[in-house]
């Protein structure tokens, strides 16, 4: 089974609401999270997986990863559970794709981007970001929560200094 949308849907994340946003998560220049569209079937999430040495182990489309070399090495796994996906290295959870009700999904998200920075997604109204020491970097000045965001190129954009855009046109 893969997992597909016939429209773009909606994904709530850091508890806001990004409607027809392809990119939702973004690190730098590399986007952790994004709503892609597969032909002629519909919409899906791709997320890069990397280890926090940099190493690119993965590309997850949907529920189904296809591995680099290092990945297979690695051994990621897709579980296929009860009304969500959920991916896992060496045992520790590292993202959670959760089905809502019609297009809709939430995502829960520990992702190390190519530089090592570990970027962390909950139910928060902020993402953490850590340093390659495991410090936390403070990440933007303003909490937004429980808000939508329609029709942008990048929903959340982090970078290493701890600014933070949210809502990119």
């Amino acid at each position: 089974m893969q997992l597909y949308y016939q429209s773009s849907p909606h994904v709530t994340i850091a508890s806001n609401t990004f409607v027809n946003v392809p990119v939702v998560l973004k690190y730098e220049d590399t986007p952790l999270l994004e709503v892609v569209r597969q032909q002629p079937l519909g919409f899906t999430t791709q997320v890069p997986l990397y280890h926090s040495d940099g190493t690119y182990l993965a590309k997850v489309k949907g529920n189904r990863v296809y591995p680099t070399q290092a990945g297979k090495k690695a051994r990621i796994r897709i579980r296929d559970l009860p009304g969500k996906f959920v991916c896992t290295l060496e045992g520790r959870v590292l993202f959670e794709l959760s089905h809502g009700v019609g297009d809709e999904f939430k995502a829960d998200a520990e992702l190390y981007a190519p530089d090592g920075y570990l970027v962390r997604c909950s139910d928060a109204p902020l993402p953490d970001l850590f340093d390659l020491t495991g410090s936390a970097i403070r990440v933007g000045g303003v909490t937004m929560t429980g808000c939508v965001f329609k029709n942008l190129s990048v929903g959340i954009w982090l970078h290493k200094d701890g600014s933070c855009a949210i809502g990119v046109g």
